[in-house]
């Protein structure tokens, strides 16, 4: 990627009318980029009690997990239009109000039903605050701050999905005043309260230059596309594959011809379309999201199938699980803090380094399940889950760095609604996939180590295709 578009996407990023993001601000948005990933993993541990408080059983459990992350996924683009319109600050802050009312509403659910509308009306409200945290710090920082956030960003972003499945564990154990799994929920609200003040103190408005209406007919295709794609998938192995789903899978491709063929068309008549095809004609941003899909699908899926594995088939409580992901959270704050040095030396060639050692850590992981499952403890985990770790960490902040390094200031929103609901719909898919290859294997506590042994097998295919990937990344980044 060369260099030329540094001073234009700069002098369209920053307009020097407005505050530029200082530290407490970078810290609010990073606290806000922080709660909606956490939840998506955070109830992985905390299933088994739900159905249980709840009786909820497989399918309700199934929703409880993708109702939000189908939410979140399909109004992602949206949300990040809607800060390019009306201000980001003064969304970031109605995202993160109704994300405090609706883990509230979560945490007090009386039924499983209650619990997966309530889950569908927080991940909307992630949806609604997350996009404007990439935009704000896109359009109100630059140079080597400019890095320095985005790398921050990422590192937020990897650690938060381990996290969730550690604090879960740990809040579910610890059943504070009683409250059980609903705690998980509940401490958000707090958090939720102080992301409030702290916003309305520290974090700048912004808003694109060129503010577009909402495009309607785009927004309810992709989400009819994301729908018809993600709701089957997410649903296939507790609802038993019923003809709906099939049907769904086969409105698919029409949605997604449909929704392209609008926004081209949108575009050629000089309207903004809700994605740009321009937009996709950016090399960092196209090949960056190639990297994405196949690193956060393959992520996700390790995450699900590990909780479960570890609870249900060696009985391990919810904090001894969650402990066994230490090593990986700490070797991946590691790498992300030697990300940005690392880059200026040997710009996305880090990348592919990456997805080396994390190849190495789930092979390691593959050999230590496969021989030694019925007497696996946590320490056995630490070297495979340190390495795997490690490489993810040099990974996922520098891809959000090629994927964002040339979108211009004004479409700041849109491209951050872009490559989230990537990420999202990445997520979502390979909780789907991995997972339901996991359990249709594991019929018996017994048979898990096996089904585990040949799911990291399959994942470890996915890294070596995210390995072939990330070397047509540009070498150098704006």
């Amino acid at each position: 990627m060369t260099t030329t578009s540094t001073p234009a996407r700069t002098a369209a990023a920053v307009d020097h009318a407005r505050p530029a993001l200082g530290t407490l601000g970078l810290f609010t948005v990073l606290l806000g980029a922080a709660l909606p990933l956490i939840d998506f993993f955070i109830v992985n541990v905390a299933l088994p009690t739900i159905d249980h408080d709840l009786a909820a059983g497989p399918a309700l459990l199934e929703l409880v997990v993708a109702g939000y992350g189908l939410s979140y996924a399909v109004l992602l683009v949206l949300g990040g239009r809607l800060g390019d319109l009306f201000g980001r600050r003064r969304l970031f802050l109605a995202g993160m109000a109704a994300f405090g009312l609706t883990s509230l509403a979560c945490g007090l659910a009386p039924d499983a039903w209650t619990l997966v509308g309530a889950r569908v009306a927080q991940g909307a409200a992630a949806a609604l605050m997350l996009p404007q945290v990439l935009a704000t710090i896109h359009s109100s920082t630059s140079g080597a701050r400019h890095a320095k956030a985005l790398s921050l960003y990422g590192a937020t972003a990897g650690l938060s999905m381990v996290a969730g499945q550690i604090l879960g564990g740990v809040l579910v154990a610890a059943d504070v005043a009683g409250t059980g799994w609903r705690a998980i929920f509940l401490v958000n609200v707090p958090v939720a309260l102080l992301g409030l003040l702290l916003a309305a103190r520290s974090v700048p408005e912004t808003r694109s230059d060129r503010p577009a209406p909402v495009d309607v007919p785009g927004t309810l295709l992709l989400a009819l596309s994301l729908l018809t794609l993600l709701a089957p998938l997410t649903e296939d192995r507790a609802a038993g594959w019923p003809l709906w789903t099939w049907l769904a899978l086969g409105v698919f491709p029409f949605a997604a011809g449909a929704f392209w063929w609008v926004e081209l068309r949108a575009d050629r008549r000089g309207r903004t379309p809700l994605v740009p095809p321009r937009l996709l004609e950016l090399v960092s941003l196209r090949r960056g999201l190639a990297v994405v899909l196949p690193l956060s699908g393959g992520f996700s899926g390790f995450m699900f199938v590990i909780a479960v594995a570890l609870q249900q088939g060696l009985a391990m409580g919810a904090v001894a699980s969650g402990l066994a992901l230490v090593p990986m959270a700490v070797a991946f704050f590691a790498a992300s803090l030697a990300g940005p040095r690392l880059v200026r030396r040997w710009g996305t060639r880090v990348v592919t380094a990456g997805a080396v050692f994390q190849a190495a850590g789930i092979a390691l992981l593959a050999w230590t399940v496969g021989h030694g499952w019925a007497e696996l403890s946590v320490a056995d985990l630490l070297p495979g889950m340190a390495v795997a770790g490690l490489g993810q960490g040099l990974q996922l902040p520098v891809l959000f760095r090629v994927v964002l390094s040339e979108v211009p200031g004004e479409q700041a929103g849109v491209g951050s609604g872009v490559m989230v609901t990537t990420q999202q719909s990445a997520m979502a898919l390979g909780v789907a996939t991995l997972g339901s290859l996991f359990l249709s294997l594991a019929s018996s506590p017994a048979a898990m180590g096996s089904a585990l042994t040949t799911t990291l097998l399959v994942q470890l295919g996915v890294v070596v295709l995210t390995l072939l990937l990330s070397l047509r990344l540009p070498r150098s980044m704006a």
